[in-house]
């Protein structure tokens, strides 16, 4: 996928409106510090577009990035981390949840899952969450440059069993050292921008 131009369009915080979009949207969740800014940088080819950064939560709003004027990568709050108080995780659960019922432009949720570690309870719960809004989300195994290649095969049966995913539900390992990964993705969203919503709701 050659990327032409890239913007920051939108950034809905827990009061926001939320944009009418005309175009498809990808949305991209998954708890703090699992490589969420640094996949979205590598899937906009830009090395530091959405911001990355040493202290985990700091995405606290929903941003949307207009992509070659033709969809959107939608950048959703991160989970788990502890340091922000329960009132405003619930606030941020209200917001998210929000979007997934709302938007109707919404293609696919993929769902960032760190390749060296079981999926947490947070994890479990955002899929759950996910596929009980009616989407099939695609889980990307984040960190692949961390571990061998020998145990590539044996992290992802733990990822995709720590899930409970369905014997179809894809999922991709990625790295944002190498990039290996982000031509499947690509592949993915060119298919489904050009495709109806898949939504079982």
């Amino acid at each position: 996928m050659i990327i032409k131009n890239v913007a920051l369009e939108t950034v809905c915080g827990i009061t926001s409106t939320l944009p009418e979009n005309i175009h498809p949207e990808f949305a991209f969740a998954g708890k703090s510090n699992v490589g969420k800014s640094s996949l979205i940088n590598a899937l906009m080819n830009r090395k530091a577009f959405a911001r990355t950064s040493a202290q985990p939560g700091k995405t606290q709003t929903i941003n949307f990035y207009h992509i070659n004027d033709a969809f959107y990568y939608v950048d959703l709050p991160g989970y788990g981390y502890a340091k922000v108080s329960v009132e405003v995780k619930a606030k941020w659960g209200k917001m998210i949840e929000r979007y997934l019922k709302k938007s109707p432009m919404l293609r696919c949720v993929f769902l960032l899952i760190d390749i060296r570690h079981d999926p947490s309870a947070n994890d479990r719960l955002m899929y759950e969450w996910i596929v009980s809004n009616g989407y099939h989300p695609v889980i990307i195994a984040t960190k692949l440059d961390k571990i061998k290649r020998s145990q590539v095969q044996k992290q992802l049966k733990v990822v995709r069993e720590g899930l409970g995913m369905e014997k179809d539900g894809i999922i991709i390992p990625f790295s944002a050292e190498t990039k290996q990964g982000r031509d499947e993705i690509w592949a993915l969203i060119e298919q489904m921008t050009e495709s109806e919503p898949e939504r079982t709701l």
